[in-house]
């Protein structure tokens, strides 16, 4: 029945359905990223502090190195550049912390594509078979029947359906993902100040 539906749906679904594959594949794939590097920011935080706090600065750099969170790098930079100005060292640390939101990002351009590219093509192929009935029909004049017809109608109405169905759910995940990775940048942002806060408390000494 599936595959019959797609044969229907003539040349157009082609791109429809390696599109959804590709879409598939990106959503699968950051989802995995955000979970392999689920931490909880807090308690990380609070080790390295102490660690700082007690200038034990070799293993702060030891246990930013073993996480596999960004926040991990963004904390290094700031540990092995702590004796530069406030100014420069926050700079600096926000830059790398951008880099690191930027690769958690990675491949969402192309999902945002697909969400966008999906719907059209589905209704590409609504008018490739309103046209096809129209032709048949003009071909046909009097003697026209709902078979004939029935080949145009069913491209029409399956790409537009498989197009809204790849392009729905891809666009709920793509929301999904983007909200988690803002959280993972809100979450850097505020315990880098923190950092930043704990390193100008410790040169004040």
């Amino acid at each position: 029945m599936f595959i019959e539906l797609i044969m229907k749906g003539g040349v157009i679904m082609i791109p429809i359905i390696v599109l959804s594959i590709i879409g598939l594949a990106i959503i699968l794939e950051r989802f995995w990223t955000l979970w392999k590097i689920r931490v909880n920011f807090q308690q990380f935080a609070h080790e390295i502090f102490l660690f700082l706090e007690r200038g034990h600065f070799q293993k702060a750099l030891e246990r930013c190195e073993k996480i596999k969170h960004p926040i991990g790098e963004v904390f290094k930079l700031g540990i092995l550049n702590r004796t530069l100005e406030r100014e420069e060292l926050e700079a600096m640390m926000e830059r790398e912390g951008d880099e690191q939101i930027q690769s958690l990002e990675r491949y969402l351009g192309a999902l945002l594509i697909i969400v966008g590219v999906e719907p059209m093509l589905g209704f590409l192929g609504t008018i490739i078979g309103l046209i096809k009935a129209f032709m048949t029909w003009e071909q046909l004049g009097a003697n026209i029947t709902v078979s004939a017809l029935a080949s145009g109608i069913y491209q029409a109405m399956i790409t537009t359906a498989a197009g809204l169905i790849v392009a729905i759910p891809a666009f709920i995940f793509y929301h999904l993902i983007v909200g988690r990775i803002k959280s993972h940048a809100q979450e850097m942002t505020y315990y880098s100040n923190e950092l930043l806060d704990v390193i100008a408390a410790r040169r004040e000494r």
